[in-house]
């Protein structure tokens, strides 16, 4: 209240005076809440609730409970969808007792202990077993049943929180997604993608690392895949690879017919229960209805694939330092016997590409460089079996904060025996070292890669000081060794041509005297 009306309400020796009758002035209308906004209040909403749980330690325990929910939530949602396309024809995946509709989506019941015995005891084991159902109606339908697809994901999970209540109340938030909304399903997607990278974080000290975006894209982007080709991520993860694909080719799909064919082309294999979990409802949030992502051992479901099931393009990065079973590595043939993992997915993807199918893989130095004679073998079919036309060079760091192991990007085509082979590093950013997790690589870095690869046909290329080219008889000379730094770095400069080292130098200095014009001209005006 100001001075002057606490002067008229109360003058000395009178009664207070009536207060002014004040204009009203009409509040704003709220704004209305945005859809992310509404969403991201229910997953921290959904996910303070697990905290309080005791069955739950860390994220790597709370994001997988709540991927699983989302999983059942999305897929009653799909499978709703499937009904309206297949009418009278429709059969539900799930048995109308363990339908999300019939115990999700009643805010009360059940709760507690009795939520928890038919969660634990009773949705779990047959979400799990639907696969025997599957085999005992027709053994002939184990392709890529809905039943599979749920079964796969439940058989190593379970559910962790011990409070029913607790579980009741995380239910309800979950329920509130509307998956039959598609701003709902395309915001939750975006959401679903910051989750992802905060698993990412949490499982960096277990030993697990996963692709950055940026190289993602670039990697799926200059394979150049088209409709109508079977593309597959054999080491797919949380699917990052499956997706990117799917949004290269999604615009070029005019019809249902190519959307659905594109559905069933786009394939991955996963051996870990909660990357494939997450996987499945990474694919699910970008409106696949039925992911064809397979559960188990990558090296030994592609080694089973027959001549009509090779494909066009993989796309993916392997685990590399590990090793694999005896029973795995046997099933080689002898010489390629390698118990090095990486070795082993490079040796069958070369075996599982058709004839101008094509490959990008990422594979850090000390693969290149393996001298063993079973590295050789590998190297040698590889260059033979096929055009390895391109290796990207990454600085340290682009991995971080999971490895700072430096690796490479190998594109090749089956088909046809290398040549020559271009390189091309990476280079860091002015003033950066390496990149790190709070600095990492920016998809815009890779800009002028693109524009000097030519096109699907790569036509164009030259040599600059990030690209040069090696002969195949340099490669052999080298002991088939592709672990090939710059040689117009500083390293190498004593052996460079003198007039390219003049003209770096040149055009150095011209870079030189600009920033110092530039820095006179801020003296000048007082700055």
């Amino acid at each position: 209240m100001s001075a002057d009306d606490q002067a008229e309400l109360f003058e000395p020796g009178l009664r207070a005076a009536k207060p002014k009758a004040r204009k009203r002035v009409p509040r704003k209308a709220a704004a209305p809440q945005t859809t992310q906004a509404r969403l991201s209040a229910i997953v921290k909403s959904a996910r303070d609730t697990m905290r309080t749980d005791e069955g739950l330690n860390g994220d790597l325990d709370r994001l997988p409970q709540l991927a699983w929910l989302l999983f059942l939530r999305c897929f009653d949602a799909k499978e709703d969808e499937r009904a309206l396309l297949e009418g009278a024809t429709f059969k539900p995946a799930i048995a109308p007792k363990y339908q999300w509709k019939a115990w999700g989506a009643n805010p009360s019941t059940p709760t507690g202990n009795a939520l928890l015995e038919f969660v634990n005891n009773e949705l779990f084991p047959y979400l799990a077993n639907l696969d025997q159902e599957v085999k005992e109606e027709d053994e002939k339908r184990a392709g890529f049943d809905p039943r599979l697809v749920i079964s796969s994901v439940f058989k190593d999970l379970s559910n962790r929180m011990r409070n029913g209540a607790l579980l009741r109340d995380v239910i309800n938030q979950v329920h509130k997604v509307d998956f039959t909304h598609q701003e709902d399903v395309h915001t939750m997607a975006l959401l679903y993608e910051g989750i992802l990278r905060e698993m990412r974080d949490a499982a960096g000290d277990s030993g697990e690392f996963y692709t950055p975006r940026p190289v993602i894209r670039f990697m799926t982007q200059q394979l150049f895949p088209e409709l109508g080709e079977k593309i597959l991520d054999p080491a797919c993860g949380t699917g990052g690879f499956l997706v990117e694909s799917l949004g290269v080719l999604m615009p070029k799909a005019e019809t249902t017919k190519q959307i659905n064919a594109l559905y069933s082309d786009i394939q991955g294999i996963e051996k870990k229960s909660l990357p494939f979990l997450l996987s499945m409802m990474n694919m699910l949030l970008h409106d696949v209805p039925q992911p064809h992502i397979r559960r188990g051992n990558s090296l030994v479901i592609m080694r089973n694939l027959g001549r009509r099931d090779k494909l066009d393009v993989i796309a993916t990065n392997p685990p590399f330092g590990a090793e694999e079973e005896a029973s795995v590595t046997n099933a080689f043939d002898e010489g390629f016997r390698s118990r090095e993992t990486a070795w082993l997915f490079l040796n069958v993807i070369i075996e599982k590409l058709k004839d101008s199918g094509r490959c990008g893989i990422v594979l850090p130095h000390g693969i290149l460089f393996g001298n063993d004679t079973i590295a050789m073998n590998i190297k040698e079919k590889l260059l033979t079996e096929c055009n390895l036309h391109t290796v990207i060079r990454l600085q340290q760091g682009v991995f971080a904060p999971y490895t700072d192991i430096p690796a490479n990007l190998l594109f090749f085509e089956k088909g046809k025996p290398t040549e020559e082979t271009w390189y091309y590093e990476l280079p860091l950013p002015e003033g950066r070292r390496s990149y790190t997790k709070s600095k990492p690589l920016a998809f815009e870095e890779l800009a002028e890669c693109q524009a000097w690869w030519g096109g699907s046909s790569r036509v164009g290329r030259m040599t600059t000081p990030q690209a040069w080219r090696v002969s195949i008889e340099d490669l052999r000379g080298g002991g088939l060794n592709l672990d090939l730094s710059n040689p117009h770095s500083a390293a190498d400069l004593a052996n460079h041509d003198p007039a390219e080292l003049i003209a770096g130098l040149i055009k150095t200095e011209h870079e030189i005297l600009g920033l110092l014009e530039e820095i006179q001209a801020e003296l000048a005006g007082g700055k």
